[in-house]
């Protein structure tokens, strides 16, 4: 019998919004994730699986490629007739890649989705979210610093981290620095284990920094390399910084931030369909040779 203290995580999607390849980009990071004889291989929208002895799992983030991520593991795949070991969804945000998975997962079946007060308006406010039987499943406001377990054995917080409010919410220039339960990190607790899940974050304060300091694994928001990235290959108009996200490496980089932290893995996942670290190349190996990993679909972490 496994100790609960172990920690088994699948990065079942490592990609941003839109996925790797986006369905209407045709950047060099998409033509080659659409070459079968590329070594670069299509990735997902940002989720993470975790569970403590391989059977009952819970997952951050509920991303719209789910049913594929499923199928891709087969430790979350039903064990009978109609079961699933996903026991619980926790959300970090109201952003289309992290709610819209919810919507697949309407057939009838029991679980718990844990998220703040914030991000629970979002889901009661939009009706198409009825699908999901409220006689199956439950939905538990958090609030942020406040510990609960998606999983028994599992203790997590979701704790504020600077963003702002999703792009279909937004009205006006948005702040995109505020702290509060739009965009949250999340710590998870067990045994002498501590890792995070941050995939979305605007800038690492103090605060932030000092509590991610000497954690097991991070796994930290990677959208874009330089902040200009998406005007600069032509995808875009808004910085990384506009659209909430702080930019691997370049002034207030994260890379130079988290590097000084003392934390056992440092893991980058919800990464823009352009990002140059997603093939071989100087900016891939510069991040490596910082200490950092580049995530991928299907990667497994035990701690």
């Amino acid at each position: 019998m496994k100790k609960t203290s172990d920690l088994r995580i699948i990065v079942l999607g490592t990609a941003a919004g839109g996925g790797l390849p986006q369905w209407n980009c045709g950047c060099l990071n998409c033509s080659a994730a659409r070459d079968p004889d590329s070594a670069l291989r299509p990735q997902t929208q940002s989720s993470l699986a975790v569970s403590l002895d391989g059977e009952a799992w819970t997952i951050f983030n509920a991303s719209p490629d789910i049913r594929q991520q499923i199928q891709s593991n087969r430790q979350l795949q039903p064990r009978r007739l109609r079961h699933t070991p996903i026991e619980s969804v926790v959300l970090t945000n109201g952003d289309i890649d992290h709610l819209a998975g919810l919507l697949v997962l309407r057939e009838k079946q029991a679980f718990t989705v844990f998220a703040t007060g914030a991000v629970n308006q979002i889901i009661a406010e939009n009706s198409i979210f009825g699908v999901l039987d409220p006689e199956l499943v439950s939905r538990k406001t958090v609030r942020v610093e406040e510990p609960f377990s998606p999983l028994p054995g599992l203790e997590a917080r979701l704790f504020a981290v600077p963003g702002k409010v999703p792009l279909f919410l937004e009205s006006g220039e948005p702040d995109l620095n505020v702290q509060g339960e739009n965009t949250v990190g999340v710590e998870l607790r067990a045994g002498s284990k501590r890792i995070y899940y941050v995939p979305g974050c605007g800038m690492l304060t103090e605060v932030l920094g000092a509590r991610l300091r000497d954690a097991d694994a991070l796994f930290f928001d990677g959208t874009l390399y330089r902040d200009d990235e998406m005007i600069a290959a032509g995808t875009g108009h808004k910085t990384g910084r506009r659209m909430g996200h702080m930019p691997i490496v370049g002034e207030g980089g994260s890379l130079d931030a988290l590097a000084a932290l003392n934390i056992g893995r440092k893991i980058y996942v919800h990464i823009n369909n352009t990002n140059p670290i997603w093939r071989a190349g100087p900016e891939r190996a510069y991040v490596e040779s910082r200490g950092f990993e580049v995530g991928f679909d299907g990667m497994e972490i035990h701690l």
